[in-house]
């Protein structure tokens, strides 16, 4: 079967375009992600910034008010069109994004045309260290300075225009102050673990309409504050032949010396079936490659849809997946961690179920947890039952994660669990709504302190922002 261009490739296609324009110095370049102020090469001391919406290239200096300095910070994340460029989200949680040529600030619509829109990749700049910006869907168009006001204009092979495009990435004008989000930019269900003492995670790529997000994501870290992007790990237009989106809620578990991703993933056809599929890799970073070349649970196998799968290995050895939307299932896996016996599924729903299960075990306990409501409801929140198995029998104990809107934390859930390499030390990765401006469809992810009561039960988790 011929390979399809996903994402990345079409992004890499976009780059080879760009570097196609009639300048020599036209390398591709990297944008560290994070938050930035991006000052004018040919204009020192002007920064992009926005003013009633529109992008424009303004002084900003240390005496400027707490307002300009705020609109000249932009927190540079993944390309939403591709991981392979770039995209730039004010405070206010909206982004860049190019309509009729101007540059404006408008909030993520999710829709193909807004990523591509809100998409830049980058080229080297006019100096050394500066960067340009090409648009994604617009190539042979760069993001440039005119009368102060920033356009996207047609390339000309000029030092004025070269100059007029390139900026220099400064540390921001105001400096992050919020711990969350641990990971810039737009993701979801994310899965923490820890292997070999160093922490990792996998989350849902987000800012998608109708979460059609194609690629997966690795990050990692020691200390769960500095996370290092380890790019794409599986795309499923390339490397998945039975999906080519709803990329969600990966799940990595090592065994047998390698690393496996269970995943969940739909076609672009319309077809809304979403199946459960297995990838495996020597690393936990990958890349991954599809273990089966089919799903490993079809789409109406049982009720309810094949989507959120967590694995969890108990003592003995016996690893068990779980998985399901509005019903809850578990199963032993085979030895070779991508089978199964079917007459050994068993249905663990409990009351108010309706996603994303995940399974710990502390001091012989088992704790079966998930997400009660939609994620699209500022509601949605994390409950959990105890029992003295993998299989249960579960005793539901209440809800431990849940909104906090004096602080704008609506929808925190569909979390995962980590235990640190030693000690008793606990800690829980969710999604909310992107504060402050997110949604269903546009999250973000955050860790926090997970503590249990001296009964053993869990202390309510306190969501910070």
């Amino acid at each position: 079967m011929p390979r399809r261009t996903g994402p990345l490739g079409l992004a890499l296609l976009v780059i080879a375009s760009t570097l196609a324009l009639p300048v020599s110095s036209a390398a591709a370049a990297t944008v560290p992600t994070g938050a930035r102020s991006l000052e004018s090469v040919n204009f020192p001391g002007r920064f992009v910034r926005h003013l009633d919406h529109l992008g424009r290239l303004d002084p900003v200096t240390s005496g400027s008010t707490a307002q300009a300095k705020q609109d000249a910070t932009f927190t540079v994340v993944n390309g939403l069109a591709s991981p392979a460029c770039y995209s730039f989200q004010a405070a206010n949680g909206q982004f860049l994004r190019h309509r009729d040529y101007r540059v404006h600030l408008e909030a993520n619509a999710g829709t193909a045309q807004f990523r591509a829109d809100a998409t830049f990749c980058a080229v080297a700049g006019s100096v050394t260290g500066s960067v340009s910006l090409a648009s994604f869907n617009l190539p042979d168009r760069r993001l440039r300075h005119r009368d102060y006001e920033l356009w996207l204009d047609p390339y000309q092979d000029t030092a004025q225009f070269r100059a007029d495009s390139s900026f220099r990435l400064t540390a921001p004008w105001t400096p992050k102050t919020t711990k969350g989000p641990v990971i810039p930019g737009l993701f979801a269900d994310p899965h923490i673990t820890n292997f070999n003492g160093r922490y990792y995670l996998y989350p849902t790529t987000d800012g998608y309409a109708g979460w059609a997000s194609p690629y997966y994501k690795a990050f990692s870290s020691t200390d769960l504050v500095n996370w290092t992007d380890h790019g794409v790990i599986l795309d499923h237009g390339p490397d998945v032949s039975w999906a080519d989106n709803s990329a969600w809620a990966p799940a990595v578990v090592a065994k047998n010396g390698r690393y496996y991703l269970y995943f969940s993933g739909g076609a672009a056809s319309g077809d809304t079936a979403k199946h459960l599929g297995v990838a495996v890799s020597d690393s936990p970073t990958g890349p991954f490659r599809d273990a089966l070349g089919r799903p490993l649970i079809r789409a109406g196998t049982y009720s309810g849809q094949a989507i959120d799968p967590m694995v969890f290995t108990d003592d003995d050895g016996r690893s068990y997946l779980y998985w399901g939307n509005g019903t809850a299932y578990v199963v032993p896996l085979n030895a070779d961690m991508t089978s199964f016996d079917p007459a050994k599924v068993r249905d663990i729903t409990p009351t108010g179920y309706r996603e994303a299960s995940f399974v710990v075990k502390r001091n012989g306990t088992y704790y079966f947890m998930w997400s009660e409501n939609d994620t699209r409801d500022e509601d949605y929140r994390v409950a959990y039952a105890t029992g003295p198995s993998p299989l249960g029998p579960w005793t539901k104990r209440g809800v431990v994660l849940q909104k906090r809107l004096d602080l704008g934390i609506k929808g925190p859930g569909h979390h995962s669990v980590v235990k640190a390499p030693t000690g008793d030390t606990w800690h829980v990765a969710y999604h909310r709504f992107a504060v402050p401006a997110g949604n269903g469809t546009n999250r973000e992810v955050t860790v926090d302190r997970l503590t249990f009561n001296a009964d053993g039960t869990i202390a309510p988790i306190v969501p910070t922002p």
